[in-house]
This record gives structure tokens, sequence and C-alpha cells, in this order.
């Protein structure tokens, strides 16, 4: 009892003293921008400061004293005294600046690149190998950015910062000039993510290597038949991604999940993400050669066969006369019938959600390769 009261007293304690400090930045007029900390918003709001936490959005840089006790390997050749920040080592890669701040393409022994480190595919690749590559990312990757400066007096990091990772003040602005007399105002629209969720123009959807771009979210819902949607209708943003969400497609698409239910795929726990959202972008490294590692927000699928999804040069998503694009059925339904063919997806992807039941497919598809139909 003596120890919980203790506890008791200390957060008490903590409490009062980050109230405290959070009243006198209220009252005193600020001139620059003065940021807190996550921690100063946590006193208050300790549930959404915790799911921040474990999210993979503090983590998008860490300092080298912090990042060594994270399980994540160094290039060959390469120390922790050699670093200064990973670059982020979340979930799905993890690269690593020196101590003057480039970014580590060439390791001690003149090896250029391997110098990325894959988390899903346990596997090194080559990120810009051999270049001298500056860290210029600041500005969606850290807290209260500038474009003034180096960081730390680093040459190869361009910009500086008050914090690193995207702490509660990159997306609520500074803590000081936040009024407790008065709702926070809150910008809720997806122009607020996409200010980082985005890759060059939002009215294209860059793409590379027969995959879509990572941080592409904002380009391919304004291309997806959500666009009117804001990105916290689905998701709660203080929460991992694949906890974040807030409302299933059943929800709204209620006469397509009444169709479904109880066919084999849903008997199989295939989900509706699982063909509408299929991981049709890269940000590390492809798990298979329709499976990036990322899912998409464009959500429609295209079931013409001899449809791209990218244009001629591979270099976009295809978009059509209204700026609209479709998911093809490679990413689809391939990308777990690895075997099959587009015109064996192309057949069970038309009227999928629709009535009467799929008729038996043509001769043809029945036994392509010698299989059984399935």
């Amino acid at each position: 009892m003596l120890g919980t009261n203790r506890k008791l007293v200390s957060r008490a304690s903590t409490l009062l003293i980050a109230l405290g400090v959070l009243a006198f930045a209220w009252a005193t007029p600020a001139v620059a921008q003065t940021y807190l900390g996550s921690e100063a918003c946590g006193a208050c709001h300790y549930d959404k400061f915790n799911d921040m936490r474990v999210s993979g959005h503090p983590y998008k840089l860490t300092k080298s004293e912090d990042a060594r006790n994270q399980p994540i390997p160094l290039p060959e050749g390469v120390t922790w005294d050699d670093v200064s920040y990973m670059i982020g080592g979340y979930k799905w890669k993890a690269r690593f600046m020196g101590t003057d701040g480039y970014i580590i393409t060439t390791l001690p022994d003149g090896t250029e690149g391997q110098n990325q480190w894959n988390i899903l595919t346990g596997q090194w690749s080559d990120y810009h190998p051999g270049e001298v590559k500056p860290y210029n990312c600041g500005r969606c990757h850290t807290t209260g950015f500038s474009e003034a400066g180096n960081q730390d007096g680093l040459p190869g990091i361009l910009g500086t910062w008050e914090f690193e990772g995207i702490q509660c003040e990159a997306c609520h602005g500074p803590g000081a000039h936040f009024d407790p007399a008065n709702d926070p105002v809150i910008d809720r629209s997806s122009a607020a993510c996409g200010a980082c969720h985005i890759r060059g123009d939002s009215a294209t959807i860059p793409a590379s290597g027969g995959f879509i771009r990572h941080h592409e979210q904002w380009n391919e819902i304004l291309a997806s038949p959500h666009a009117a949607l804001n990105c916290v209708t689905c998701h709660d943003p203080h929460k991992k991604s694949d906890q974040s969400i807030l409302v299933t497609c059943a929800d709204c698409h209620e006469n397509e999940a009444a169709a479904y239910a109880g066919t084999p795929m849903d008997d199989w726990n295939v989900t509706c993400e699982d063909c509408h959202m299929p991981m049709a972008s890269k940000s590390a490294q492809a798990l298979g050669p329709h499976k990036g590692d990322i899912q998409t927000h464009l959500f429609r699928i295209e079931t013409d066969p001899n449809v791209s999804m990218f244009t001629s040069d591979g270099k976009f998503v295809a978009l059509d006369g209204n700026g609209k694009a479709k998911v093809t059925v490679d990413f689809a339904c391939l990308s777990c019938h690895q075997t099959e063919t587009m015109e064996w997806a192309s057949f069970y992807a038309r009227n999928f959600h629709g009535s009467p039941p799929i008729p038996r497919p043509p001769a043809k598809l029945l036994f392509p390769r010698g299989r059984f139909w399935h």
C-alpha cells in the first residue's frame, strides 16, 4: 500500500510539474516557435501519448545512442561509434548516417551499397551505392524542422529540428502556443496528413520498378473513390497503422459485405483489404512478383486483364480522364494466386460481389497447365 501511495504521489508530482511548465508557456507571450516535447502533452493525454510512442511515427529518425538499443544490425564493418543517426528501423528498413551527417553508402572496406537493412526480409540491399548522399528528409522525419543550418553542426544534414521523429507537436503545433481555455484547432483534413504522405505532385502517383513508390497515401486517396473522405475517418493517427482502424469496410459497403459472407474466400479469412488494398506499393523490398510491402489506397479494381496499372514508361500509375486509378488483377489476385494467369484472375474478379453466383469458367481456364479448377 505504501508503494502504491508513493507511485501516486510521484505521478501527481510529475503531472503538476508538467502542467506548471505548460501554464508558464501559455501565460508567456511567445515570439518564437516553442516546442515542449511529447512528454508535456502526455501529462494530460496519457493514452494518446502512449499510442503514439509505440507507433512508427517517433522512429523516423533516432540518435545513435538510442538506436543501438534496438535489434537492428549495422552494415558490415560499421560500428555504432561511426553512426550519428539511424533513419527508420521501425517496420520496413533502416539506413544510417555517418558522424558527418551524410548517409552511409560506402562501407569501410570500399564496398558500395549493402547499406539498407530490410526488416521484413532480413536482407541487405543497395541504397544509392557509392553516392555522396546528404540527409534532407527532416521536413517529414522530425518535429520543429527548419531548413536553415545543419543539425548538430554536421555538414551532411540539411536543416535543423527540435526533436527526432514525428512527435505530438509535429501535427498539433508547438505546445507553448496551445490555449487550454479553448479547444485546440485540429486540422482533420487529408491534406494535413498529405503534407508528408505524398510524393511529387498530388495529381500524379509516382512509380518505380513495377510498384507504387512509398509514402503516397494522399496521392492514392485523391485518385480513389474515397477522395472525399478524410484519413481520420478510417484511422486513428495516434496508433500503429494495423491497429488504427476505426471503421470496417462493411460499415459502409453493407451490400458487398453481405454478398461476400460465407463464400469460400471468406471461409479462408480473405479480407476486403487483401484484394482492394493489396501491397502494390514498395518501401524497402518486394515480397513477391506482384507483392510489395505497403498496402495501396486505390481500392477500385480493374478487371480487364490487358490493362496495366502503370504508364508505358513505368514512372507513374495510369490515371483516367477524371484523374482516377484502379488496382489491376495482377496485384489484387495474383499476389496470392501466384501460379495463375491474368485471364483467370480477370474471369473471377468480374462481378465478384454480384448475383447470380460466378458461373463455371470456360474450358481454356478450367485446366491451364494441367491444373484442376479451384
